[in-house]
């Protein structure tokens, strides 16, 4: 046997037996005790407690406790990186169906509000996918940049929502490329 071994496990100098009552002892848990390791096992509480002290079981249960416990945060972290990742391809797929749909658009039928805020939206989602602040990207009053956009001519307006079309469509493409 490793002289490497680690403390839950068999060490070296520890009998079958004994390691069979510290095994019991450890996989008690928070209830675990001298007193249910003997009961459990038909042997002396003088005996296991001989055992208990000889092979430091408090520190081994201790150890055992402390790995468990990073065990289970390093499975929970990565099981909220697959939410992510999982919630990442579902936001790509339906942005996907999204720019299906605003490709197949008649521009004329939007209102500039609605290319606004169609816009400010996908802003918002793309730098929350990035991390970076979204208190950044201020809502567009509805006066200021409506009236600019109502002042356009059918043809302008067209061209416009054609540029942002372009523009949402690169933004998509290079969140879908950063995808792991």
């Amino acid at each position: 046997m490793a002289d490497s071994a680690e403390a839950w496990e068999r060490q070296p100098a520890e009998s079958a037996a004994a390691w069979e009552a510290f095994a019991c002892y450890r996989d008690l848990g928070l209830s675990r005790s001298i007193g249910k390791v003997a009961e459990r096992l038909a042997k002396s509480r003088t005996l296991i407690e001989r055992w208990s002290t000889a092979h430091r079981w408090v520190l081994r249960a201790e150890a055992w406790d402390r790995e468990q416990d990073r065990l289970w945060r390093a499975e929970q972290h990565q099981a909220a990186r697959d939410v992510a990742r999982r919630h990442a391809r579902l936001a790509s797929a339906a942005q996907s169906k999204i720019v299906a749909q605003l490709q197949q658009l008649d521009p004329s039928r939007l209102s500039p509000s609605d290319v606004i805020r169609w816009l400010e939206v996908t802003i918002r989602i793309e730098r929350q996918a990035y991390g970076m602040d979204v208190a950044d990207v201020a809502p567009a009053t509805k006066g200021s940049e409506a009236a600019d956009v109502s002042g356009l001519t059918d043809e302008e307006r067209r061209a416009r929502m054609e540029q942002l079309r372009r523009e949402l469509e690169a933004r998509i493409g290079t969140l879908g490329g950063t995808e792991s």
